[in-house]
């Protein structure tokens, strides 16, 4: 999540630079066949192109709207998850009577967040963090769970043969749930744990498996694949059609400027083209950064300092020391 208080236009710039290029060579080319091999035919009607910007403007900004409820959906499903477990650990303390049982509960269920919180990072065919203007702006940050393998950090959390058990299924989140609830069972059979408290902790997992089926909701589907070909179709077309749109209207002002730039007008059609098509093509490429909040961007939901907080007041909940160092960020993006 990128914390600053604005990007810099030199960023935004160096982000956008390939559409800038495309958009140079496209809007040259029909101004030096009109100009200079005096192909005057390539005229488009203005209000053609009007009507598709208009088109266009209506897609880019519908999918501008979906993407971003699809972060804010991710961000509040995580902060749920991050309240009802600080809530878990309070009750899983107070309610058990068994302390080391407790704490073993309360560990696992950290090894649930860990777990989830890998499968939330792991990537998928559709994402756009490995496109190139992404993997450039990577090297301002670090992805923690590309620095730490899954093994390594559920160590501290279960057992190892609890992990052997549970990573080689196909959804090892779910199978600590289970156990989660095998173990409940077990306290409320040993007498340890009272009826009304082993019915809410056991509503506490169904909670979570409901928070982790939305996360996975947003992971495994992505922004339909229909609309966004639809929306680069569009706006691709409209930055094609739009200089040879403006030729006419520039090739006009001629009659009304004297001078160095008389005869030359047709020329702004190249900096005033690329001006408007930038605008379409950065808010195409917005949108497209905010599709998928969990995959590891700049823009995107920072599940792992989140749960590095829940980690740290849970040690405080459990009165334990804070061993565990905070990762190290980036001043202004965090993840």
């Amino acid at each position: 999540m990128y914390t600053g208080r604005t990007y810099k236009i030199s960023e935004f710039l160096f982000w956008t630079r390939r559409n800038l290029l495309w958009l140079l060579l496209i809007s040259i080319i029909p101004v030096f066949c009109y100009d200079i091999l005096g192909l005057k035919w390539l005229i488009v009607p203005w209000p053609i192109v009007a009507f598709l910007g208009t088109a266009t403007a209506f897609v880019v900004g519908f999918k501008n709207q979906q993407t971003y409820n699809r972060t804010w959906e991710a961000r509040d499903i995580w902060g749920m998850t991050m309240g009802m477990s600080r809530s878990w650990t309070m009750m899983c303390r107070d309610f058990i009577k068994d302390k080391d049982c407790s704490a073993e509960i309360i560990n696992r269920h950290m090894g649930w967040i860990t777990c989830l919180r890998y499968e939330m990072r792991s990537q998928r065919p559709w994402e756009n963090i490995n496109k190139s203007y992404n993997r450039e702006y990577a090297k301002f940050y670090k992805i923690p769970e590309e620095e730490r393998s899954l093994k390594s950090h559920m160590q501290q959390y279960i057992s190892d043969e609890e992990y052997e058990a549970i990573i080689s299924t196909s959804n090892p989140a779910v199978q600590i749930i289970s156990l989660q609830g095998t173990a409940l069972t077990d306290l409320f059979e040993q007498g340890s744990l009272e009826n009304s408290r082993f019915l809410e902790l056991h509503k506490y997992l169904r909670e979570f498996t409901t928070q982790q089926i939305k996360c996975e909701k947003i992971k495994d589907f992505p922004y339909p694949r229909q609309h966004a070909t639809v929306n680069r179709i569009f706006v691709r077309l409209f930055c094609l059609l739009l200089p040879f749109a403006m030729l006419k209207e520039f090739s006009a002002l001629n009659e009304l400027t004297s001078g160095i730039f008389k005869g030359h007008m047709v020329w702004f059609v190249v900096p005033f083209s690329m001006i408007i098509s930038w605008v379409y093509t950065s808010l195409d490429q917005v949108g497209e950064s905010t599709e998928n909040p969990f995959e590891g961007g700049p823009n995107d939901v920072p599940i792992s300092q989140m749960c590095l907080n829940l980690e740290l007041d849970v040690k405080k909940i459990m009165g334990q020391s804070e061993t565990e160092k905070p990762v190290a960020q980036n001043d202004i993006i965090i993840l």
